[in-house]
């Protein structure tokens, strides 16, 4: 789209009717667009610099392509994979279904809710993601055995710690207890972003709080904490890496049990960044879905699609070429000569 700022202060054409006789077309001043010429130089060498990035890449033997793609879908990268992908479903699920709830505990008007959401928060924010999943790892020395029965009374149930939590479950734990505490945050700012005119219109009409929550501010909320959501699980699957110190057989431990064998390490490393990138691309464009989606209703326009984009370029094309047909196929006047 051309804009007044690019535009040269060229008369416009005249009207037909007002034109000398015998005047071509080619003769009167015509609107040109500005031409940007730093804009176009850093563009092309923007793209020199990607080409020389990815000829550097490409035809590096050190990265021994064919060995990544003789590994690429073997059955152990893919059973980690799929581990990894498990554990980011499961962490991410449990992760806002526990934050939903210190949120709402957060914004309650009980002081020792608040008390408790705030301190779970700042706990877990606070200490690294590495130090809580080896802390969980050896929950046995603190606590041998663990019992269900009466308080400060006899237990009826008792195991063992170390029979109880094994690398898997305690991967599980201590990423879900971290998320909760970013989700809770996610999701508070989420409520707080709706407008509080919102709430007392509800109220006005007599509905309750929990159907108020649900029905009318969550619903709003979720615009502002679906970007921060997609971001967050995108960080879950490539965080899921980290447990492979527990000896969890995730995608990254799978690999480094491969190129333990073969010694070849960098090719293995590839065959994981580019599992990585497949997935993340696919969750990246899932989440612009679904801002789409609750963006409905909204004042602002949606965004385009990548294929309404494209189609738009095609028309825009197509458009153009049909005038310049249309230009070159006019008949030759009088006053063209």
């Amino acid at each position: 789209m051309v804009t007044p700022s690019d535009v040269t202060s060229t008369p416009a054409p005249a009207p037909r009717s007002l034109r000398p006789p015998g005047a071509a077309d080619e003769d009167l001043p015509r609107i040109v667009p500005r031409r940007h010429v730093g804009r176009r130089l850093t563009a092309v060498v923007a793209l020199l610099v990607l080409a020389m990035v990815l000829n550097s890449v490409i035809r590096n033997d050190a990265f021994q392509w064919d060995v990544v793609g003789r590994y690429f879908t073997t059955s152990a990268v893919l059973d980690g994979l799929l581990l990894s992908l498990w554990l980011t479903a499961v962490v991410m699920v449990l992760g806002f279904l526990l934050g939903t709830l210190l949120a709402v505990m957060r914004l309650s008007a009980n002081p020792v809710l608040r008390a408790l959401s705030w301190g779970y928060v700042w706990i877990f924010r606070s200490t690294p993601l590495l130090v809580q999943l080896l802390f969980w790892f050896n929950i046995g020395a603190l606590y041998p055995t663990l019992g269900l029965g009466i308080p400060f009374g006899p237990q009826f149930l008792t195991v063992k710690t170390v029979n109880l939590l094994g690398p898997a479950l305690t991967a599980v734990i201590g990423l879900t207890l971290h998320e909760t505490a970013y989700a809770a945050e996610v999701v508070r700012g989420g409520i707080l972003s709706v407008d509080s005119g919102q709430t007392e219109a509800a109220q006005a009409l007599g509905l309750s709080r929990r159907r108020t929550l649900r029905r009318i501010v969550v619903p709003q909320a979720m615009r502002s904490i679906v970007p921060t959501a997609g971001n967050m699980l995108i960080g879950t699957l490539k965080g899921t890496s980290i447990v492979s110190v527990l000896a969890v057989h995730d995608l990254l431990y799978s690999v480094q049990l491969i190129y333990n064998q073969t010694y070849q390490i960098i090719p293995l490393l590839m065959v994981a960044t580019l599992w990585y990138i497949a997935v993340t691309t696919v969750l990246g464009v899932g989440q612009f879905y679904v801002e789409r989606y609750y963006a409905r209703g909204d004042s602002r326009t949606l965004p385009p699609t990548p294929f309404q984009r494209l189609r738009g370029q095609l028309t825009t094309v197509r458009i153009r070429l049909s005038a310049a047909t249309a230009s070159d196929a006019r008949p030759v006047t009088g006053g063209d000569r």
